[in-house]
């Protein structure tokens, strides 16, 4: 056999041998994910991680679910009908120390693995409202009345000058929900999260204050998951950190911006250019929008804690936010 024969007859052996597996890692299918959301453009770095196939070339597909109400959301995390909750670090937190707003078998096990934002917070009341007091008397919403951020409502209340008896809570479900009910005016005011208060002013309601404002640090959306989970499905749980903070990092890229907007508003179809450009300045604030890289904010946990052994219930004292968050699957993330 002369050499150009020995080159083709070697060559065609090593493509027999490294063949199937090119053909095998390109037709691999990405690892499926289920993920349960409060609706909102808050959501926009899952979108953008779908839309620029953030996901699918970190090896998952994500199936977003939204929920209804945190009791939802975070009963069914703990049944294992999701995967993943972009939830509030206080709703996790009262589950793991059994204040949660309702009752679950078994330990919950749930932990935060990657941060999100600050809680975007607003309060925001109906066009009658402009001012704290004028809240005297009147009923305001919340999505459960132990978890969430129904303690950040009461602290920013009390700051005001306001008593407990000078006003009452009423549950309402998810922000969504609370949403549609301040429009319909069944409650005098809400926590809405951005950019939902931007199209509550758009109609005439009024932004009575920041809850970054009252408390300063505050952790608010975090990636919840069980732990059990977690240990099963570390190299999926890994491809969805790694997406989420590449989708971050596209966002806060001032040259995606049209597009990113295009990608909100097909999302959030109600949302006029004005206000999707509102929502751009305040998702994407340099320093009060979402965590560039998806960070905790160990100090925001911090004061979640502290409200939560002022308002909660059992009486407990909460102080250590690393027990609640286990950071191992982000910093493999992070590391490539």
């Amino acid at each position: 056999m002369n050499r150009v024969c020995r080159t083709l007859a070697l060559g065609a052996a090593l493509l027999a041998t490294v063949l199937p597996g090119l053909v095998e890692a390109q037709t691999a299918k990405p690892s499926q994910i289920t993920v349960i959301v409060f609706p909102g453009g808050f959501n926009w770095p899952i979108w953008v991680g779908e839309e620029q196939d953030f996901f699918a070339r970190n090896g998952v597909a994500v199936e977003v679910t939204p929920t209804p109400s945190s009791v939802y959301q975070l009963t069914s995390l703990i049944a294992g009908k999701f995967d993943i909750a972009e939830t509030a670090i206080d709703n996790l937190i009262a589950y793991d120390e059994g204040q949660g707003e309702a009752k679950v078998e078994g330990s919950p096990d749930l932990v935060a693995v990657m941060g999100g934002d600050n809680g975007f917070l607003n309060l925001v009341t109906v066009p009658a409202v402009k001012s704290y007091q004028e809240l005297k008397g009147r009923e305001l919403s919340v999505d459960a009345l132990t978890t969430g951020y129904a303690f950040v409502l009461q602290k920013m209340l009390q700051k005001s000058g306001l008593k407990p008896d000078d006003y009452s809570l009423a549950r309402a479900g998810g922000v969504l929900e609370r949403f549609n009910d301040l429009i319909a005016q069944k409650h005098a005011g809400t926590l809405l999260l951005s950019p939902f208060e931007v199209l509550a002013e758009d109609k005439g309601f009024h932004l009575l204050g920041k809850a970054t404002d009252v408390l300063g640090h505050y952790q608010g959306l975090v990636a919840a998951v069980r732990r059990s989970w977690a240990k099963e499905h570390g190299k999926e749980l890994v491809g969805y950190i790694r997406a989420y903070r590449e989708a971050l990092a596209w966002l806060y890229d001032p040259s995606h911006k049209p597009e990113a907007l295009a990608i909100l508003r097909k999302h959030v179809p109600a949302m006029s250019e004005p206000l999707a450009d509102a929502s751009y300045r305040i998702l994407l604030d340099p320093t009060q929008g979402f965590a560039r890289d998806a960070g905790v904010d160990l100090e925001g946990v911090r004061t979640v804690l502290r409200l939560r052994t002022e308002y909660g219930r059992p009486e407990k004292t909460l102080d250590d936010p690393s027990k609640y968050i286990d950071l191992t699957y982000y910093k493999a993330a992070a590391s490539k």
